[in-house]
């Protein structure tokens, strides 16, 4: 069908055109451009123009198709932490392609997340058995990332060694040495690069970071660096690949603190870069220090465990401008994917897995020293670097000419990688490109003696349970029973813009020529890929009024310090060294003070007017007691209490004229889109969340894209990378993330969504996402007041429920709320952010009018709940509200005072009853009785 007669836009929009005059009949007003002239201010308000007409969904799906097939993945033997693996069908299937676990949220209200909570379990359990260390947290971004976040903890972790310098290991990935530089250089960290194969520099360092195995593959025992680290009273940082750790001693039975790496070769594509889980691990008494998130066990209201996220909140709504690390730094979906093929394998499989790969790899050195090829090491895992003297690009030509990629280290050196997918076919080919016969010898043992693991590893049951495929999908399908996303219903949460993932654009991730796709192929063999990203980098620039775009980071969070560094960068290079203050309003999300902090600024609060808004009286004080040393502003707009503020373009000017830089968070640019332009209003600098706005899914916490936009005179300042496919992107500020794009392999969903909706229909999702927010505000203003708005007593695309005052009287909390909206068969809104106490509410363009008043009328009936605990019609700890969420064991034996159906269908309907599977939890328990690997089968009984 062509576009004209199927447009996407009428499937990814809820309210039909009869629910929207409905609704905006309930605001009086007459039609979607009145409710929005009356919304958005005037002075800010621009028509979008320059994106290309729509394409229907085949039109998309055949263009991105195209592209895929454009791509020339080859046989990747490249290594650098890429590796090609197999992903098991029903993994792939019911994990990565499955709603049930890509549309849910971060666990925050775990009593509906105990499914991915348990996966996230596996993953910890997993990465902690096979690093030898008590504790490992549920994910970080990826490799080279979780070795940045290595940096702060050591950091945090060691006293009294401020401004000694780390030391980095020579032989760690080249990106992982990128990364780190990066976040070292900003937070002013020295670092020593030395090679430790060769022996640890006589230098007193607050920490070292170790390669195991090393880039080149050469396994050198990291035991001497670790005690030279611990003689001085450092850290001592292993980089592991997990699937050589399998055959490897530990790094924690060899001492090591903290051990950190990438999942990816655990069943995750290579996505020409990424979406990957990074982990990191560490040893006991460091857990408090452990940035991202923690799962651990408490119990529920009955007393039986039950999972949850572990001090959720250190760091970014207690700690703010103190904070050190940012907790929005999560691959959950991968980390899940991950968890589920050593699931899947368990440790027997495993091994099986890591001694094919060895032999591969034993097998091609044997072939190359039978016909005269030095080696570089005879000690490897995976990796084989040979000696070929002004030989190497032929050699790399050749193997290309056959399929296969090979690295390029230098123009004496090539370096080969073996992996689960290595056939004896693929050894043959590469010994042909050295002009060598296929040998018939095994190699030797490539692996030291002395560090051969020997211990069991995955003795968890859980690794042991699940052979058959029959056991494997019945095990998956429990476990995303036991949770809520939006394949259940909507997710209202401020904030966060859960929104529609549709099939269209989710369905090209999977093709082979993206899935498949090394990200450091020769450019040549990713034009379709390259296409793709700058005609998305292209489009996001257009839709924000910016002049360059980078996709790098790959988290919001990353793209908060990309674009604060790319103002840092900006300002040092006119000789403004000194101006390092970031200013930051009192309401603003606690990853902003943690980028700013990580950015190597210095955080300063503007305090908020009654109305929500940014004061800008205090704004003007604080940027004329900081005229000498202003850096930027961070801003969210609409502001994070959904509100348009008339004065973003006074904030603007005013921070400007103190010459410093405006950063407008894009958190909520699902009120702009189309209608507005942060690059055409004032901002200097923007991160995107393409999770939100853009439809990546949420995958319960992760992946996320986070790309930065910038003004003209910012974009010589935006992430560089050594090896980014473009030459002339090699040298700038420094790499963010791993990979030069970052998350590639998920930005066919954007580009889809983009091409799919183009102008009219992005400007309509905007219009209708502010009409939604604004019906609910209405419906519920009786009930629970609207805390801000703007004029005309508009909201922009969410909302502020204050629901302080009527559960006070009844000697209720918002937590009470949230559990009991569980009953009801929804996903709680925000809670108590920005302001302690209250709901914000968010229902995005996606919802219909249906869900809509559903919602509406669960919050107005839980409203006369309070009220009747309030009046005394139920006992203050016996009724409704404490008591929620209510779970199906409580029918068995029921001691409440008040009727089942009053307890568990609230709503009235019995049919398709979502029940948590446990009660209430208790946080304060698990964060006392921190556990956080997999607690026995005994524990449930």
């Amino acid at each position: 069908m062509s576009s004209q007669t199927d447009p996407f836009v009428r499937r990814h929009i809820g309210p039909r055109p009869a629910d929207q005059q409905q609704m905006l009949s309930t605001l009086g007003y007459e039609s979607l451009d009145a409710l929005m002239q009356a919304a958005i201010p005037a002075g800010i308000r621009q028509d979008l123009d320059g994106l290309p007409a729509a394409l229907s969904e085949a039109e998309a799906l055949s263009t991105l198709r195209e592209l895929a097939e454009r791509n020339r993945p080859g046989v990747a033997m490249i290594g650098l932490g890429y590796h090609p693996t197999i992903t098991p069908a029903v993994i792939r299937r019911n994990v990565l392609e499955d709603p049930s676990w890509y549309t849910a949220y971060t666990p925050y209200q775990p009593e509906i997340s105990q499914g991915r909570l348990e996966a996230l379990l596996n993953f910890q359990t997993m990465v902690a058995d096979l690093t030898g260390l008590t504790t490992a947290n549920s994910s970080l971004l990826d490799e080279g990332t979780a070795a940045g976040e290595a940096l702060t903890l050591i950091r945090r972790a060691t006293k009294g060694k401020d401004g000694q310098p780390v030391v980095i290991d020579a032989g760690l990935l080249p990106q992982t040495q990128a990364v780190i530089a990066t976040r070292a250089e900003a937070m002013g960290i020295e670092l020593v690069t030395a090679d430790l194969a060769d022996g640890v520099p006589d230098v007193e360092a607050a920490g070292i970071v170790i390669a195991y195995p090393r880039a080149d593959g050469r396994i050198v025992d990291p035991s001497p660096a670790i005690e030279a680290a611990h003689a001085t009273g450092g850290l001592a940082v292993v980089v592991a690949d997990p699937l050589a750790l399998v055959l490897l001693t530990s790094p924690g039975s060899l001492g090591a603190d903290v051990v950190v790496g990438s999942s990816q070769r655990f069943g995750v594509p290579m996505f020409y870069g990424g979406p990957h889980a990074g982990f990191m691990a560490v040893r006991e008494g460091l857990e408090r220090h452990l940035p991202g998130r923690l799962v651990g066990v408490s119990v529920d209201s009955a007393g039986r465990p039950a999972y949850r996220l572990a001090l959720q909140t250190r760091e970014q709504h207690i700690r703010r401008e103190k904070a050190t690390s940012n907790i929005c730094t999560a691959q959950v979906l991968l980390a899940v994917a991950a968890s589920m093929y050593a699931v899947y394998h368990g440790p027997d499989g495993l091994r099986r897995i890591a001694e094919h790969v060895n032999a591969q790899a034993r097998a091609l050195a044997a072939g190359l020293t039978a016909g005269g090829v030095e080696l570089v090491s005879d000690t490897f895992f995976d990796t084989v670097v040979a000696h070929v003297p002004g030989r190497a690009a032929d050699v790399v030509k050749a193997a290309h000419a056959d399929g296969i990629h090979l690295r390029h280290v230098d123009d004496d050196h090539v370096g080969i990688t073996t992996a689960e997918t290595t056939t004896d076919a693929h050894v043959a080919q590469v010994l042909a490109a050295f002009g060598l016969e296929q040998s018939d010898a095994t190699g030797a043992a490539s692996l030291p003696q002395a560090l051969v693991r020997t211990d069991e590893v995955l003795q968890h049951p859980v690794f042991h349970e699940h052979r058959s495929e029959t056991q494997m999908l019945r095990y998956l399908r429990k476990l995303s029973d036991r949770d809520y996303a939006l394949d259940r219903g909507m997710i209202p949460l401020g904030s966060c813009t859960m929104k529609l993932n549709a099939a269209a654009e989710m369905e090209p991730i999977s093709y082979p020529g993206f899935a498949d796709l090394h990200p450091f192929v020769p450019a040549e063999d990713a034009g379709g890929m390259i296409e793709l990203v700058e005609t998305l980098e292209s489009w996001l620039a257009t839709v924000t009024g910016y002049a360059g775009v980078s996709i790098q980071p790959n988290a919001g969070s990353q793209g908060e310090l990309a674009g604060l560094l790319a103002i840092r960068g900006y300002h040092r290079s006119r000789g403004d060294d000194h101006r390092d203050v970031c200013l930051i309003p009192g309401s603003a999300h606690g990853t902003n003070a943690a980028s700013a902090v990580m950015a190597g600024m210095r955080v300063v609060i503007v305090k908020s007017s009654e109305r929500g808004e940014v004061d800008l009286d205090d704004l003007r004080g604080q940027c004329e007691a900081h005229a000498d040393d202003l850096a930027a502003i961070m801003v969210t707009y609409p502001s994070t209490h959904g509100v348009y503020e008339h004065g973003i373009r006074e904030l603007c000017d005013i921070v400007h004229e103190h010459g410093g830089q405006v950063y407008v968070d894009g958190a909520n640019l699902n009120a702009l889109l189309g209608h507005a332009q942060p690059g055409q209003f004032g901002g200097d600098v923007s991160h995107l969340n393409l999770h939100k706005t853009f439809c990546i899914p949420h995958g319960g916490g992760g992946p996320g894209v986070g790309p930065v936009a910038v003004a003209e005179h910012l974009v010589p300042f935006l992430p560089s990378h050594p090896l980014h496919p473009v030459a002339d992107r090699r040298e700038g500020i420094g790499a963010i993330s791993a990979a030069p794009y970052g998350s590639a392999g998920i930005l066919p969903i954007p580009y889809a969504y983009i091409a799919m909706m183009g102008t009219d229909g992005l400007t309509e999702a905007t219009s209708v996402a502010v009409l939604s927010a604004n019906y609910v505000a209405k419906r519920l203003e009786s009930a629970f007041p609207v805390l801000y708005a703007g004029d005309h007593g508009l909201v922009a695309h969410e909302c502020i429920l204050d629901v302080r005052p009527s559960v006070k009287a009844a000697g209720l909390s918002v937590d009470d709320v949230a559990k009991r909206l569980i009953d009801y068969g929804f996903h709680a809104p925000t809670m108590s952010f920005p302001v302690a106490g209250t709901l914000m509410v968010e229902p995005t363009e996606s919802e219909d009018l249906g869900e809509l008043d559903r919602f509406c009328d669960a919050m107005l009936a839980i409203r006369s709940e309070i009220d009747a605990v309030a009046a005394g019609e139920h006992p203050a700890d016996d009724n409704p509200m404490a008591n929620a969420p209510h779970t199906a064991r409580e029918l068995v034996d029921w001691s409440h005072g008040y009727p089942i159906a009053t307890g568990c269908f609230p709503s009235g309907s019995t049919d398709d009853k979502y029940w948590p599977p446990v009660g209430r939890i208790d946080q304060a328990y698990g964060d006392r009785n921190l556990a956080c690997s997999c607690p026995p089968v005994e524990a449930f009984a």
